[in-house]
């Protein structure tokens, strides 16, 4: 399946609906920062989302 790239009026738009999200500094994809008491909360939190991007067929820049 190929995807095209969202132009930058539609992630400026899809941006708006996302609390603390921006654009990254690539310009090229979208971040967030995530804090975590210990390295068991982080590495849980990392686990539970690697196991949803992997259903989704993505693959996060960590």
């Amino acid at each position: 399946m190929t995807r095209e790239k969202l132009g930058k009026e539609a992630v400026a738009e899809a941006l708006a609906g996302l609390d603390g999200w921006s654009l990254a500094r690539d310009g090229g994809s979208i971040a967030r920062s995530f804090t975590f008491r210990n390295f068991s909360e982080a590495f849980a939190f990392m686990t539970r989302v690697a196991l949803a991007a992997e259903k989704m067929d993505h693959h996060p820049d960590w």
